[in-house]
């Protein structure tokens, strides 16, 4: 039988002492035998028996003690190695299973009473894994849990993913000061931190939630402080949001939509309807840009906003993504110009999507120069990061890149100065304002010098007016779009999409 390393010792102390006893044992047996076949009992013999027979009970005292101190060191290396086996190697918190395993045992023995719940996840680490590499990466999930374990002492801590931390905290049945604590971590994430030789200011995102008030059931407690976790991403990250009851009426809806979705991609319920970008000074329609619609059997039309995130959340982004490329491969012969359709950042993730990109276009025998491809420029892109080279892959293929809604978010020029882009698409609260507000004149103005010396085309969105036509084209801007020249539509069998 094979002997665990941490008794080796005990085992060998044991193998000792049996030897040791067998040895004056078997003096004795051999003494007993001499004296009963020659009946001779000398003084000599009877004082070797006495020693031997004292010697015994020293023996097993000696022994006693040894394999007890044994005994203890195994107990003790033995612990040591489990707690070893249950810990995360990089961050020293608990593993998963473990954590888990910790949660359901509380809850079995009666004990789940009184149990605050944090669920903590780091914002923007794979942002720092592309950005400083992942050995930053490390040393900042490092420096969260540091900074849990001396705000949180006695909190039981689990690293539940990647970047997504669990904690317990005993006897915890406030939530408001929980929230409060959850709160004074972010605020010490926000200090610098000493991140691989650079500081660096963290911030995470934290769910909160209760048992038994919100749920008893430890399941059911994970799963509500995730939703409240959710429910701070959505509204901007480095927060902390306890767990609303109103919250599983908002996911039932989500599981709806997602479940809906899914079927309504297999049995071709969506629409590409097509909006026309012209031409700032002959007014000729120069290309189309792609909006994908859903038609709902029963619902009606379910407008992009409701269910773009949804796919985004539930990975059907890549199915609907492919869906809507073939099509507007198919109906791009027909249109007649390049068609833009919008990607999303999860999209480019997949290391393969250039390539089903090129296999798609090859498929449906479409040009690479007819379709562009159009990224928010919301989306969180840094330089060297997956996304931004799946777009170089896609630019030296020849797909033009567009990046839309430019100016909304707060990396405009980092984006120009990071990466050659095509085409520049205003986001459309310049335009609304270009001829009431000197400022975003101003802006859009400068966009536009930019753009022409870097030989840019630059696409005006959300164009209402004819007066904001005239002026924006004037500006220096090359492309028009918005209802007043043409609102999206679909393409049906009699009817080629033209301006207003």
């Amino acid at each position: 039988m094979r002997i665990r390393p941490a008794f080796a010792n005990v085992n060998d102390a044991y193998h000792r002492l049996r030897l040791a006893v067998g040895l004056v044992a078997g003096l004795l047996l051999a003494l007993s035998l001499f004296c009963l076949f020659t009946g001779e009992m000398s003084a000599y013999v009877s004082a070797a028996m006495a020693v031997l027979s004292g010697i015994i009970p020293v023996i097993m005292s000696v022994a006693h003690r040894l394999m007890r101190r044994r005994l203890a060191e195994a107990e003790s290396a033995m612990t040591e190695q489990l707690d070893m086996a249950h810990r995360d190697a990089l961050t020293g918190t608990f593993t998963r299973s473990y954590f888990l395993d910790e949660l359901q045992a509380r809850a079995h023995r009666g004990s789940l009473g009184a149990l605050g719940y944090l669920q903590i996840d780091m914002d923007n680490l794979k942002v720092l894994n592309d950005s400083a590499g992942h050995g930053a990466g490390d040393a900042a999930l490092k420096a969260l849990v540091r900074d849990m374990q001396a705000l949180m002492p006695g909190a039981i801590i689990g690293r539940l993913g990647g970047d997504e931390f669990g904690v317990l905290i005993p006897g915890h049945d406030n939530k408001p000061a929980l929230c409060r604590l959850g709160e004074q971590l972010l605020r010490q994430l926000g200090q610098p931190h000493n991140i691989d030789g650079r500081m660096t200011r963290l911030s995470a995102t934290i769910g909160v939630a209760l048992a038994p008030l919100d749920s008893d059931d430890p399941t059911d407690l994970i799963a509500i402080a995730d939703l409240a976790l959710y429910k701070g991403k959505q509204t901007g990250r480095g927060c902390v949001v306890p767990f609303d009851p109103d919250m599983l009426g908002d996911e039932r809806h989500r599981r709806f939509v997602e479940r809906e979705l899914r079927a309504a991609i297999l049995m071709d319920e969506l629409e590409l309807h097509y909006q026309p970008v012209l031409d700032s000074q002959t007014r000729q329609v120069r290309s189309y840009e792609a909006l994908v619609r859903w038609r709902h059997q029963v619902r009606g039309t379910i407008a992009p906003g409701q269910f773009i995130d949804v796919a985004e959340q539930s990975n059907l982004i890549d199915r609907l993504g492919v869906w809507v490329l073939r099509r507007a491969c198919a109906d791009q012969r027909r249109l007649g110009h390049p068609v833009a359709i919008n990607v999303s950042p999860k999209q480019l993730r997949r290391s393969e999507f250039a390539e089903a990109f090129a296999d798609i276009l090859v498929e449906t025998g479409t040009s690479v120069t007819e379709i562009i491809v159009e990224i928010t420029e919301n989306a969180p892109l840094v330089a060297g990061s997956v996304e931004m080279e799946t777009l170089a892959e896609l630019r030296a293929m020849g797909v033009r890149i567009a990046i839309d809604d430019f100016g909304a978010g707060h990396a405009s020029l980092h984006y120009l100065r990071d990466f050659t882009f095509d085409i520049i698409k205003i986001d459309r609260a310049y335009v609304s304002e270009f001829t009431t507000n000197p400022v975003s004149a101003m802006i859009v103005s400068a966009v536009c010098d930019i753009a022409r010396s870097l030989s840019l085309q630059v696409v005006a969105e959300g164009i209402e007016t004819e007066e904001q036509a005239q002026a924006l084209a004037a500006a220096g801007c090359t492309g028009l779009q918005g209802f007043h020249l043409g609102r999206p539509q679909p393409l049906t069998r009699d009817k080629v999409i033209c301006a207003a």
